[in-house]
């Protein structure tokens, strides 16, 4: 698709410019990015034009904003090549494996050293066994709403951020179709965290805002209001992102829930 010919017309949009991978033959093209930060008020309003455009909106943060590079967006350094389909994989299933590789090991290459002991206090009241998905709150209708009042506040958060349009059918699916490779250090295929943040869009009305070049942040419309249901969540952001509790603010899974309720905006970062 040419993302250019998509474009929105009658809108504000900054300058900017269709991003190619530097992997492959270069002929794949899934970013158009922005020269400068956009206007507050223009991601709502791409966002309603979803529909018609087919290009997703997102707000990106760079590793270093000062940087030139603008990485990993502005020199390419994506790579929808290596992506399968988020529609390929079972979210829970994911979750479940994730889950059993991380309580019994300390990751990927097993750097973080705990014992056995620490790694289950981690994890409590858990220990090994996964809890399984939360369950399914009573959705309300404001999930467009709530991504806008968050798309907002990200902005005033990462001034620096840019306005990136992806022809992407869903929030979630935008991560793999624009070859983000945040997760890099845990899988190096993002279509399988687009198939866990599909089921959050369907599950807590989440709305994918931002993208960094290794956070995640996204609007949540229905999150828990009880320490129980909490719990569980926090179980399952364990398993997509264990470097939220793991080098995060809240030093195990308890503390990690409590932080979650009534929170609007979940946010991922993967070392």
């Amino acid at each position: 698709m040419n993302l250019e010919s998509c474009l929105p017309n009658g809108l504000p949009l900054p300058p900017g410019r269709v991003i190619t991978s530097d992997e492959g033959d270069g002929d794949l093209q899934p970013l158009w990015l922005s020269d400068s930060p956009p206007s507050t008020e223009l991601w709502p309003q791409l966002r309603a034009e979803h529909a018609d455009s087919g290009l997703w909106p997102l707000l990106l943060a760079a590793l270093d904003p000062h940087d030139t590079d603008f990485r990993p967006w502005a020199c390419g350094e994506i790579f929808p090549e290596r992506m399968s389909s988020p529609a390929d994989h079972h979210p829970e299933a994911l979750l479940a494996r994730w889950w059993q590789d991380y309580t019994n090991t300390g990751g990927p290459d097993d750097n973080d050293r705990l014992s056995a002991d620490e790694r289950l206090a981690i994890t409590a009241p858990f220990g090994q066994s996964w809890p399984g998905r939360a369950p399914t709150p009573t959705l309300v209708d404001e999930a467009d709403a709530m991504a806008e009042q968050y798309a907002r506040a990200f902005l005033a958060q990462h001034p620096h951020a840019r306005l990136g349009l992806v022809a992407a059918p869903r929030g979630a699916d935008a991560l793999a179709i624009t070859g983000w490779a945040g997760p890099l250090n845990y899988d190096n295929d993002t279509a399988k965290f687009s198939a866990v943040v599909r089921d959050w869009e369907d599950r807590f009305g989440a709305r994918l805002v931002g993208v960094g070049f290794d956070t995640l942040h996204l609007s949540i419309a229905a999150p828990p209001n009880r320490l129980e249901d909490a719990l569980v969540i926090a179980a399952e952001h364990f398993a997509c992102c264990p470097d939220n509790i793991w080098q995060g603010d809240h030093p195990h899974l308890a503390a990690y829930a409590e932080h979650l309720i009534e929170l609007n905006c979940w946010d991922f970062w993967w070392d």
